[in-house]
């Protein structure tokens, strides 16, 4: 690690995950730590808060999105500087420290501090550490297979945790506060050229829209609703896929047997298809396949268009429905009563006609995606790379593997050009290198 060392003494934690830590460090209970609470609200006016992945954010219950509740008065209150945790589900969920006073579901787990002498960013690296590396995942009850794998209040109250000074803890907090501050401003720059290359093919997209001889064909004249059922062979390993929102592609989901792919029915998809999420089509939900995702399946909720190569190239339709005029289609039909649950209508759908620009300019954007796609794939290594860096990192520093106390934290300067930024890059992979060797 850059500017740091293990500590000089260690004594054995007898904790498996844990392993050694330093002498002067302790092992405490969370239950002298924390103090859980449970104040029911009992009235409406708070702002409605879910712990995502991405921490503790504010439900806009007006837009209809996500899941909503029929009633907020049994939630239970979450203010400002407290942890909130979805200890429902120790696979997907996380834990976090709240900005905002609000209300929570009661299913999940709030605690505050007991002795105001602990960091609660030390801590709650800690907690997030144990989410990310599955640790609290052996304290768990239920059905994992079903998603409902729990941890129990009393194995949260018995589990162990290190415990250094107070000012180790704040120099651990501060150090990781400046690392992970680094890494996170890397992954958004990353992520801004990437959107600048989606917004240019955007703006081709338009141009060939609006470019001369443009004909409104039927959607169903230029491309078909298309189906390659698969055969489901009980002990064949098939690739389901899923799509983001906003137009940013397709991922693949775990490989699963034939016999466990559920009652839904199944299709293969091929390079060059167009596939929507018959769920989400109203959020962008579209994506073009590649040549890495042939003979993956997708189920029946995902509608699958094949275009007339003569008349329409896949990327001009894919694009198409990424940009305004596409994207009032999926969204008109895609009706429901509320809420998230917008089903759309393909059959519907394919009988609006829809802008072609004449074939040669259409071919414009195929190198356009292809960058695009070989963009997307480099950034997507390199922010995995970084990730894993952040993690290893954060484990690190909070279980005593390395000593931070004397790092001097520069102050980030939030203004340091792209250039800079891509230096760090270099930083990550040597520490990662240096990580593997230890």
């Amino acid at each position: 690690m850059e500017n740091s060392k293990p500590y000089k003494k260690y004594k054995p934690s007898n904790i498996p995950w844990l392993g050694d830590i330093p002498e002067n460090w302790e092992i405490v209970k969370l239950k002298y730590i924390f103090q859980i609470k449970k104040r029911i609200v009992g009235e409406l006016g708070h702002n409605v808060l879910s712990i995502t992945q991405n921490g503790i954010k504010v439900k806009d219950i007006n837009s209809g999105a996500g899941q909503l509740s029929m009633d907020y008065s049994k939630y239970q209150n979450l203010f400002e500087g407290e942890y909130g945790m979805n200890h429902m589900d120790l696979l997907t969920g996380y834990v976090d420290l709240s900005k905002y006073n609000g209300v929570i579901s009661p299913d999940y787990r709030v605690f505050s501090l007991i002795d105001n002498n602990c960091d609660k960013r030390y801590l709650l690296n800690l907690l997030q550490l144990c989410y990310k590396n599955k640790i609290f995942y052996a304290e768990g009850q239920g059905a994992a297979q079903f998603g409902r794998w729990r941890m129990p209040s009393d194995n949260f109250k018995n589990f162990l945790f290190p415990l250094p000074s107070e000012k180790e803890q704040i120099a651990i907090a501060n150090f990781l506060d400046y690392k992970i501050g680094k890494i996170d401003r890397f992954i958004r720059k990353k992520k801004q050229v990437l959107a600048l290359y989606a917004e240019r093919r955007k703006s081709l997209t338009k141009e060939l829209v609006n470019s001369q001889n443009v004909k409104y064909l039927r959607l169903s004249s230029v491309a078909n609703l298309i189906q390659r059922p698969i055969e489901r062979l009980e002990n064949e390993l098939y690739t389901p896929v899923g799509l983001y929102n906003r137009g940013r592609g397709l991922f693949h989901k775990e490989s699963i047997l034939g016999k466990e792919l559920g009652d839904s029915s199944f299709f293969y998809i091929k390079k060059g298809d167009v596939i929507l999420s018959g769920q989400f089509a109203w959020e962008g939900s579209v994506a073009l396949v590649d040549l890495k995702d042939d003979g993956c399946v997708a189920s029946h909720r995902y509608p699958v268009l094949n275009c007339d190569l003569n008349v329409i190239i896949p990327e001009y339709l894919f694009s198409f429905f990424t940009i305004s005029e596409g994207h009032l289609l999926l969204d008109y039909h895609s009706r429901g009563a509320a809420g998230r649950n917008r089903p759309l209508n393909p059959r519907y759908l394919i009988k609006e006609k829809i802008p072609v620009p004449d074939i040669s300019l259409q071919k414009e954007l195929i190198k356009l995606i292809d960058r695009e796609n070989e963009l997307k794939e480099i950034i997507k290594k390199e922010i995995s790379l970084v990730e894993e860096y952040k993690t290893a990192l954060i484990a690190e520093a909070v279980t005593g593997k390395i000593d931070v106390r004397d790092n001097v934290i520069p102050v980030l300067d939030e203004e340091e050009t792209y250039e800079d930024i891509e230096e760090e890059l270099d930083m990550v992979v040597e520490d990662s290198e240096e990580i593997e060797k230890e």
